[in-house]
């Protein structure tokens, strides 16, 4: 976490939470998301224009990265200074890149090795490593395949359902600390 972040949070404790603002897509690109875009679904709900808007900011993508971590319930965030910006997860907290040398690289930067392999009923595949548990970018697959035939990891399969209170994450942690009107 940046300095500066935990300067700010000392500096001012009680920031409310943010929860709807920001999301993660399958492919590990951040989307952010107005008051206009949270009105028409939710992130996961595949309705046209509730996603948000792609955010291209390099400098904001990478501030995001170097602060993102989960709180105790699974819910992953962006500490943004001394506010939560908690995350709309399309799949995963984490969607990795594998190398030609079989490593793991996730949307955040940061390297790891798997551990095991899953797919789920849809064929999409996951990897559970020490750094946590993440979908597999659809450009990998193939590779992924050629590191199964070597016998790099075990291969189980599970439902997509299941995978959030398995692997301990929270897709919506908006939909979980909604308060009723």
């Amino acid at each position: 976490m940046d300095d500066i972040v935990k300067q700010a949070m000392a500096k001012w404790p009680n920031v409310p939470n943010c929860y709807g603002w920001l999301g993660l897509d399958e492919r590990g690109h951040w989307y952010l998301r107005d008051d206009p875009t949270q009105a028409q679904g939710r992130f996961q709900s595949g309705v046209p224009g509730a996603k948000g808007s792609l955010l291209q900011h390099e400098k904001l993508i990478e501030f995001i990265h170097r602060n993102y971590a989960a709180d105790s319930t699974g819910a992953w965030f962006f500490q943004n200074g001394p506010q939560r910006v908690y995350v709309e997860l399309a799949a995963t907290p984490f969607v990795w890149r594998l190398s030609s040398d079989f490593k793991l690289t996730a949307q955040t930067s940061a390297e790891t090795q798997a551990q095991t392999c899953y797919t789920d009923e849809a064929g999409r595949v996951y990897f559970q490593t020490a750094m946590g548990f993440g979908l597999l970018h659809t450009l990998d697959v193939a590779k992924a395949a050629e590191g199964l035939e070597l016998g790099l990891w075990p291969l189980e399969s599970l439902n997509a359902a299941d995978m959030p209170n398995q692997f301990g994450y929270t897709l919506s942690p908006e939909a979980v600390n909604k308060k009723p009107l």
